[in-house]
């Protein structure tokens, strides 16, 4: 039984491309997808491993500590195996930045993923801004803030798409709420701009701008004595793409076998070390790290603001 909940946000600084292996359409190298609902994810095992990597470079330990194997499990054939105290869930979208005509770009959302935020909420013991109340739009139609920037006269233009506007304070609500829990407090600009920026869309057109407006990279190989490209060496890859907001929910409880030597004794002290590791932190997911990809930031929220 899991002890301690949190909700961990992860908001891309850098395109981030969390592949999923060859596709079989368009792009060559296509990013980790829900199967039903097309929405981009990070699958819970890579988030795991991530959290794995960046605690134990942060204590200087090696990965096979017991400290180490205290907090992420422990496999083998020895016949002692035993799962980890720390279990955090698929990284799933929140905010999806689209490209605006006023503005700059708009960060995306629709109900059915408002929705499901919720129900995630209220596993890690929060409560977002009530959404009761607030419907999805219709064709054509989206819900903004009342101090929005993204209106151009009576409508806003994503992409090349037109949506007249009905404002609703509580999506003012909803995007302060955001910017104060999701984002670091560093973030003051970016804080300031997520509640005029925040737009609710059709369940159905956020699918397919989540889906069809992602960022894709061309890349080559070159032949290094005639620096032309080889033959076959042209592929695309996809990522999310710079100000995309994620959130996984993470569970959490003491550790299964105690050793006198372990640092984390109980679910606090599993609490602490990932928390110390990570919240606040710039750390690189996905692929591509040695070209600059994959630069999030992370941060914590927890029920009722406790640490």
């Amino acid at each position: 039984m899991y002890e301690k909940t949190a909700m961990m946000f992860i908001y891309v600084e850098t395109p981030l491309h969390a592949g999923s292996g060859r596709g079989l359409g368009a792009v060559d190298l296509p990013i980790q997808r829900e199967r039903i609902t097309g929405y981009p994810i990070i699958q819970a095992s890579s988030v795991k491993g991530k959290l794995r990597a960046e605690v134990r470079a942060a204590n200087g330990w090696k990965d096979d500590t017991p400290e180490i194997e205290a907090l992420f499990g422990k496999a083998g054939d020895a016949g002692d195996n035993f799962a980890g105290a720390i279990a955090p869930g698929d990284a799933r979208i929140l905010l999806f930045p689209v490209r605006s005509l006023a503005g700059v770009f708009a960060w995306t959302t629709c109900l059915h993923v408002l929705q499901r935020f919720a129900r995630d909420c209220a596993l890690a013991g929060m409560r977002p801004p009530v959404l009761d109340g607030l419907s999805s739009p219709s064709p054509s139609q989206a819900l903004i803030g009342k101090s929005s920037v993204l209106k151009a006269g009576d409508v806003a233009v994503l992409e090349e798409f037109s949506y007249t506007l009905n404002e609703e304070q509580k999506v003012t609500e909803l995007g302060k709420w955001l910017a104060e829990h999701a984002l670091p407090s560093e973030y003051t600009y970016w804080r300031s701009e997520l509640p005029k920026k925040l737009i609710i869309l059709p369940d159905d057109d956020f699918r397919d701008f989540a889906l069809y407006a992602t960022e894709v990279q061309t890349h080559v190989r070159l032949n290094p004595d005639t620096k032309t490209v080889q033959t076959g060496a042209l592929w695309t890859t996809e990522s999310l793409p710079t100000d995309t907001l994620l959130y996984a929910p993470l569970m959490l409880m003491k550790p299964r076998q105690q050793r006198d030597d372990q640092q984390a004794k109980d679910v606090n002290d599993v609490l602490t070390t990932v928390k110390n590791a990570l919240d606040g932190k710039h750390i690189q997911f996905g692929g591509d790290e040695t070209t600059g990809q994959g630069w999030v930031v992370v941060k914590f929220a927890f029920a009722g603001g406790q640490s």
